[in-house]
């Protein structure tokens, strides 16, 4: 009998190809467009941040005492500059890894294992922490990750939207709409995510541990303890809803503090390119510069290109400054760069002025080493763990600078 590979089995090799493959996508763009110091008054990102808040004076108010008058007319009413005080108040975020004594000390040599143990978690934890702020800049400081439609007491839910912002073992909790917005108690927390089904389209349905939920519609999935401790986001940077105030100012008592939002109640309409020129010319209006970017999801960026198609125009991509490429707007003002980010909510396109938008922070992300060491023991066991924070908190100077067109058709 002829010698075959599974009696030789015990004299043969595994070979084993470096590098390790990764199968995530780690694009970050919107943040790397915002967070990108540039130097004089155009820096995006400032340290200087205060105990309780950073706070900047607003002038949105012309003085009103200007007239023409006859002879001997009783002349103008004094009138005087508007002002109002912005405060932003810092979020505190943080991210943890552990490795055991064994891992630190066996794991962390090439004749042991690919890669670094403790290089590979340390490096892909400070990828993590960018890969989720460019989730953050789209939100409203909720930590809403992903609706549900269910309506009914189970373990798995219908997602409408955000599927995306889930993966397996993610712990989550559940709050209805109501009591996330007025910051009140979950419904149910610290549930294991254990199944995914994702329909490429920002639907799906998540599975999850622990005893059923009674579901009603619109609940929200949250990362655990994340409820309201979040960036505040272009989902409330770029709003116009009076009687909710944005860095302490309401657009009830100042009316030019709030963003040009078009919208079609939820329900899809076709892109167009007047659409877009309206948009682009009433934020013109009010601050004299075009916006610097468009960023919008990968189905409405299909949605404009199909549109220049139809309309037999060539549509290619432009290099802009800064080694970011897109679809140029033209407007008579110059081109505006239109992108694509894998974060941007569906159906939605964002006009921002980027000077305008900046990253308040105590520092970039740090580990603990406060006591003479990153690393602090467990002292029941072998295992140690290392904590990266940073206090920082996104916002705008000129909320009249941006423009959101929702509830567009996705191709």
């Amino acid at each position: 009998m002829p010698a075959t590979l599974s009696t030789i089995s015990a004299l043969a090799k595994e070979m084993y190809e470096d590098p390790l493959r990764m199968q995530l996508n780690d694009d970050t763009l919107i943040l790397r467009r915002i967070v990108k110091p540039t130097g004089g008054e155009a820096d995006v990102v400032t340290d200087m941040v205060g105990a309780k808040y950073v706070t900047f004076p607003v002038h949105y108010l012309r003085n009103s005492g200007l007239g023409a008058r006859r002879e001997n007319e009783n002349l103008p009413t004094a009138g005087q500059q508007g002002s109002a005080a912005a405060r932003i108040p810092l979020k505190y975020l943080y991210a943890k890894l552990g490795l055991t004594g064994q891992v630190l000390k066996l794991a962390n040599s090439k004749p042991q294992v690919f890669v670094s143990a403790l290089k590979h978690e340390m490096e892909r934890l400070r990828v993590d922490c960018a890969v989720d702020l460019n989730r953050q800049i789209y939100g409203t400081g909720s930590g809403a990750l992903a609706v549900t439609s269910s309506t009914t007491s189970l373990n798995t839910a219908v997602i409408t939207s955000g599927i995306d912002n889930l993966q397996i073992n993610e712990v989550i909790d559940i709050y209805t709409a109501a009591n996330l917005a007025a910051d009140s108690t979950a419904k149910a927390t610290a549930r294991n995510v254990t199944a995914i089904v994702n329909n490429d389209d920002g639907t799906g349905s998540v599975t999850f541990d622990g005893a059923a939920v009674s579901f009603t519609n619109l609940d929200v999935f949250v990362r655990t303890g994340n409820a309201n401790r979040e960036w505040a986001g272009l989902g409330i940077m770029v709003n116009n809803t009076g009687g909710v105030a944005y860095e302490n100012i309401d657009p009830n008592n100042v009316p030019v503090w709030k963003s040009y939002v078009n919208a079609n109640g939820g329900t899809p309409r076709a892109i167009s390119e007047t659409m877009i020129s309206k948009q682009v010319d009433l934020t013109y209006r009010q601050c004299g510069k075009n916006v610097s970017v468009m960023v919008t999801s990968l189905g409405v960026r299909r949605s404009y290109a199909n549109l220049l198609t139809q309309q037999r125009r060539y549509v290619n991509q432009k290099e802009f400054t800064g080694g970011f490429a897109g679809i140029a707007f033209t407007t008579d003002r110059g081109d505006i760069p239109l992108i694509a980010d894998k974060d941007c909510p569906f159906n939605t396109l964002y006009g921002l002025r980027e000077d305008a938008i900046k990253l308040y922070r105590e520092s970039d992300w740090s580990f603990m080493d406060e006591d003479g060491s990153m690393w602090l023991r467990d002292p029941s066991k072998d295992a140690y763990s290392a904590t990266l924070f940073q206090y920082s908190e996104l916002a705008t100077d000129r909320r009249n600078a941006h423009f959101v067109i929702k509830d567009i058709t996705e191709s």
